[in-house]
């Protein structure tokens, strides 16, 4: 064992994460996190808040992995398996949903008992619905990922309010949406100001990998901010 580790410290998966989180580790293991989408940024999300010590975390995705998807989503070697039950196999102790995010689904899943609610989906129109419950979630509670194709340099991307993100076409687009709907509220999302590579949807995974890192690392200092 590394001997910068205390011999009295208990070894195992978390020992880690103990060390550099300290006495709020357990408030991160307390902390219940949903999140909507399971491809190339919500993966990630999940996949780093599992490791960091959460132990409540329910994954919401309706659809299985296809061949393209290899080249930036975590469990894609599993063509035509449903993403969710894939993760639930990965990251053994979480919650798998296999439903499409509408308002009738939101109707009866009550995603305000959450600590955190992360909206990785790539509908507008879901968005929106998961919006008109979310955005009464204090700020940072609830974290929107943008648009993360067509990109490829991860430094673009930038933290802030919805309403003062810039530079992204999907952004912009949901930006419109929210306000037909009446929702002006300050929404903390992720978004990168980078121009677009291609005109199809191409992706790279230095950049989707890290638009769900960055979430996760909101999350976490969050928690911790709180004490």
């Amino acid at each position: 064992m590394n001997e910068l580790i205390d011999e009295n410290m208990i070894i195992d998966r978390y020992t880690r994460s103990r060390i550099i989180f300290g006495e709020n580790f357990e408030r991160i293991q307390n902390t219940k996190v949903v999140v909507f989408g399971v491809g190339g940024v919500g993966g990630f999300v999940v996949d780093c808040l599992y490791r960091s010590g959460l132990q409540n975390i329910t994954i919401v995705d309706k659809d299985c992995f296809d061949i393209t998807n290899q080249n930036r989503q975590i469990g894609a070697e599993h063509i035509g398996e449903p993403k969710v039950e894939v993760f639930a196999r990965l990251y053994q102790g979480i919650t798998p949903i296999q439903e499409c995010v509408d308002a009738a689904f939101l109707e009866r899943f009550n995603i305000m008992e959450f600590d955190y609610i992360v909206d990785a989906v790539d509908d507008i129109i879901a968005k929106v619905e998961i919006a008109k419950i979310a955005s009464n979630k204090p700020y940072g509670k609830y974290i929107i990922a943008t648009g993360s194709a067509k990109r490829v340099n991860p430094l673009f991307i930038r933290v802030n309010n919805v309403w003062k993100s810039y530079g992204d076409k999907f952004a912009r687009k949901l930006r419109t949406h929210l306000r037909k709907v009446n929702i002006q509220k300050a929404i903390k999302v992720i978004f990168s100001s980078e121009g677009a590579k291609c005109g199809p949807l191409g992706s790279f995974s230095g950049v989707t990998a890290s638009f769900g890192l960055i979430i996760a690392s909101e999350i976490i200092q969050d928690i911790i901010k709180e004490y």
